[in-house]
């Protein structure tokens, strides 16, 4: 297997795995989550209630038992339109490949343990794509202005970096593109910002510094502010701070710029707004987990889980971070395993597609770079002789 091929899979797996684990404890606090489980959670765990399919606020979801989310969804569903398209895509490709494809295929959704169309699965903001898009034929470019703010464009976005790999620059660019179809504000910005760290981290010679330094290249306000603050707290904790110091001290760092509050559950009533200074939460607490954690798939996957409110997220991002710079050797494919089964899903077959479509776009890259290049030495010799 080479490179790219491997990296594609171990960023999928690690995002899966997060995303699962992270499912049973997602909206709860840290300190609930102990109370729930006896303890912190060390792997696949039951849904938080027991008696879910009647529970609120989570019916009739199955969040647990290695069942992945929306995330995982989402992220598989981005690589059917690259798999369609089989190049780079924009704002327009979202609107003409996944909106249609959110409506009408029918698929197995393990947290409704039943066949169905994605979109009766997918979050209300995600909903928003098909109201904007497919009913009031909206711009695509522009489509995600006055959906909520948060982190529902930057969760399915690490493919756009494995096609960039390499290339965070680009990677931010096309994610950028992509999400103007679906958030605004912050939210699309931390949809540039992963994109950008995933193509970085999926690099030869990558590392959790040069992961954080691409991050904060193409960061922008509030979200470059929030990580900036994340992560200095992360680099800043002793070495023999605990799994709950850790959990805390990037809490409190991340708290200035998070707007949905303490309470995740009962959100204030200027959450999730269009803002200059503020940011998601997900994606600075990812990054500053693969800081403390110094990119250990199974501690960082396992701390954003414990870490609770929006864990799923949390734990998915920095997963596929963290799959990028360990590759399968650094997968938990025990795990794995069991989420496959729990999920109906082989894993594979997607890592496989987009393999294959990130090879295609990189000759195709590698073709139009020459082409760049043989224009600009042209158009330069021509101004020479014009000299």
């Amino acid at each position: 297997m080479n490179w790219l091929r491997e990296r594609t899979a171990a960023v999928l797996a690690g995002s899966a795995i997060g995303d699962a684990l992270g499912g049973a404890a997602e909206g709860f606090s840290a300190e609930a989550i102990k109370e729930r489980y006896g303890g912190r959670i060390t792997g696949i765990v039951p849904p938080y209630h027991a008696d879910w399919q009647t529970a609120r606020p989570v019916s009739p979801y199955h969040k647990g038992d290695g069942h992945i989310t929306d995330d995982t969804l989402m992220t598989q569903a981005l690589i059917q339109v690259y798999a369609k398209h089989r190049d780079h895509l924009d704002a327009f490709a979202i609107a003409e490949t996944l909106v249609p494809l959110l409506q009408t295929e029918v698929r197995w959704v393990p947290e409704l343990e039943r066949e169905s169309i994605l979109l009766q699965r997918v979050f209300l903001a995600e909903k928003w794509l098909v109201m904007r898009l497919q009913y009031g034929h909206a711009d695509p470019r522009e489509a995600g202005v006055g959906n909520v703010i948060n982190c529902g464009a930057a969760m399915y976005m690490a493919p756009v970096g494995i096609v960039n790999a390499g290339n965070p620059r680009r990677a931010y660019t096309e994610a950028i593109d992509i999400a103007g179809a679906h958030q605004a504000s912050y939210g699309r910005e931390a949809a540039g910002i992963f994109a950008a760290a995933v193509a970085e981290s999926v690099a030869p010679g990558a590392t959790v510094s040069s992961v954080i330094d691409a991050a904060l290249r193409y960061a922008h306000d509030g979200s470059k502010a929030a990580v900036e603050a994340v992560v200095t707290a992360a680099r800043a904790l002793p070495e023999t701070a605990t799994d709950d110091e850790i959990g805390a001290a990037l809490r409190e760092a991340i708290r200035p710029f998070d707007t949905v509050g303490d309470a995740y559950r009962e959100p204030n009533m200027d959450a999730r707004l269009p803002s200059r200074t503020k940011s998601i939460e997900e994606l600075p607490i990812a990054l500053g987990l693969l800081v403390a954690y110094d990119g250990d798939l199974r501690a960082s996957i396992l701390a954003a889980v414990n870490y609770g409110r929006d864990s799923d997220s949390i734990a998915s991002m920095v997963g596929s971070l963290a799959g990028g710079l360990g590759g399968w050797d650094a997968v938990a494919t025990e795990w794995l395993d069991v989420i496959a089964e729990a999920s109906r899903i082989d894993f594979g077959v997607y890592a496989d597609r987009l393999a294959d479509v990130a090879e295609e776009i990189l000759q195709a890259d590698v073709d139009r770079a020459r082409l760049d290049i043989a224009l600009i030495e042209g158009l330069g010799a021509a101004t020479g002789a014009r000299g």
